[in-house]
């Protein structure tokens, strides 16, 4: 299996199917943070696409001493973001979540419980202030490290690990004292 700074330079030499290894690997997990994000399943594919040929039109530009889904989902997330600020500030959309993230499986009866309070946590998640959230779902639901997602949003690691403490401890607030255990506790 390619690497993707392997597949870049195929790209670069003029092997435009070693692009499409890219895509595949990638396509999915792009998808669903911008639909995370833009809570609209159409928005979300086309950003998707557009984040595809966007870094393919400045695939010259990618440092490779960086990691190629760093520098990806960077360019997915600014382009969301420059789309959520275009929109009107009151439309909002319900997003389509993938509840499993939340939910710790350990039993059925617990899986039970605990997807009782998934749409209290979704909603919660989608209350907060943009910045929070993504810096939440990077974390958690693309499982980045610090380092990443400062380098997707281009913000201080300091700032990181500020913006997902105050989101933690926003949901902290919220879920306190009324819902004790499972995963949603541990991670937040």
């Amino acid at each position: 299996m390619k690497d993707d700074n392997e597949c870049v330079r195929e790209v670069l030499a003029g092997n435009k199917e070693a692009y499409g290894f890219l895509i595949e690997k990638y396509k999915d997990r792009i998808y669903t943070l911008l639909m995370r994000m833009i809570h609209d399943a159409q928005d979300a594919q086309d950003l998707t696409q557009e984040c595809f040929i966007k870094a393919y039109q400045y695939l010259r530009s990618f440092d490779p001493e960086r990691k190629f889904s760093s520098w990806l989902f960077r360019i997915a997330v600014n382009l969301c973001l420059n789309t959520l600020q275009a929109r009107q500030k009151n439309q909002r959309h319900p997003a389509e979540w993938d509840d499993e993230w939340l939910v710790d499986e350990t039993s059925p009866e617990s899986i039970l419980l605990q997807k009782e309070h998934v749409a209290e946590i979704r909603d919660v998640i989608e209350e907060l202030p943009e910045h929070y959230r993504i810096v939440l779902l990077l974390r958690y639901l693309e499982e980045m490290s610090y380092q990443e997602i400062s380098t997707v949003l281009d913000v201080s690691v300091s700032t990181v690990q500020m913006r997902l403490h105050r989101a933690k401890q926003k949901l902290r607030e919220r879920f306190q004292p009324s819902w004790k255990g499972g995963r949603v506790n541990e991670v937040f």
